[in-house]
């Protein structure tokens, strides 16, 4: 019998490696609760370690990708009167946050690159977990907005953090994370914030993401995960500490029996 936070996130394997992973609460939007932050957290500490993993794909079941954060949540985590005292009170709020930004950043420290596959809404905390994907696709449908700041809050699972990083306009950014204002998926795309826009819904995005999940399955896991742990060190990094970092990588990873095979691959392909 599956748990509440197996049937919250579903996990769903491709015999290439490549994995989905469903935000699967569709009666409510997919909305953050408790069950779908075990999920995650329990899914993605699983795929770390997964040799058999070589893409993961994030999607949502039903109507949305997601609703962003259950608002029940929200109360029962950080209304809570039970601390004696403000101070303790702020230390509890302080480890609940940390828990929840600990499982959206276990995305991006997945080894496996992970393609967001995004349709209809993208609420709130969706924002924040799509910036921790490695590369984003809309279908035509979708519509995102960063809610928190018409909640009263700022928003803290990441995107504040994330979303100036992962686009090319800073004016923009800081306009939707201050207004909380709709934007669209041609906005998106504007943005950079997507790759590209798929036409349709639910369906045609993910069809797109297994065809790119796909191309990358096929490449080695050696030069994959190390393009990617290394393009994340950058984004944190000088240039000069980047480049040290990555003569260290590869200089291990140039060993690899993967290079050779790749290499006579490419020339008996140009023989033909």
């Amino acid at each position: 019998k599956m748990t509440s936070h197996e049937e919250a996130v579903k996990v769903v394997r491709a015999e290439n490696g490549v994995v989905q992973v469903i935000l699967n609460r569709p009666t409510k939007l997919n909305a953050f609760n408790k069950d779908i932050f075990d999920g995650l957290e329990s899914s993605l500490e699983q795929l770390k370690t997964d040799s058999s993993c070589r893409v993961v794909i994030l999607r949502g079941e039903g109507r949305y990708f997601t609703a962003g954060i259950d608002i029940n949540l929200l109360q029962s985590m950080f209304t809570s009167t039970s601390a004696p005292d403000v101070a303790r009170l702020s230390h509890q709020n302080r480890v609940n946050l940390i828990r929840l930004q600990r499982i959206v950043t276990r995305m991006e420290e997945l080894p496996q690159p992970v393609i967001a596959a995004i349709h209809s809404g993208c609420v709130g905390g969706g924002v924040d977990i799509i910036t921790a994907a490695d590369i984003r696709l809309c279908s035509s449908d979708s519509w995102f907005t960063v809610k928190e700041v018409q909640l009263s809050l700022a928003a803290d699972l990441g995107t504040l953090q994330r979303l100036p990083k992962a686009v090319g306009n800073q004016s923009l950014a800081r306009e939707l994370c201050l207004t909380g204002r709709k934007f669209l998926a041609d906005e998106a795309l504007a943005l950079g914030l997507v790759s590209r826009i798929v036409p349709g819904s639910g369906a045609e995005v993910l069809n797109e993401a297994i065809k790119l999940a796909n191309s990358i399955a096929q490449l080695s896991p050696v030069a994959v995960y190390g393009t990617k742990a290394n393009l994340l060190y950058s984004r944190d990094h000088s240039v000069e500490e980047s480049l040290n970092y990555m003569s260290i990588w590869n200089a291990a990873m140039l060993q690899t029996q993967d290079i050779p095979e790749a290499v006579m691959a490419v020339m008996a392909g140009s023989q033909k």
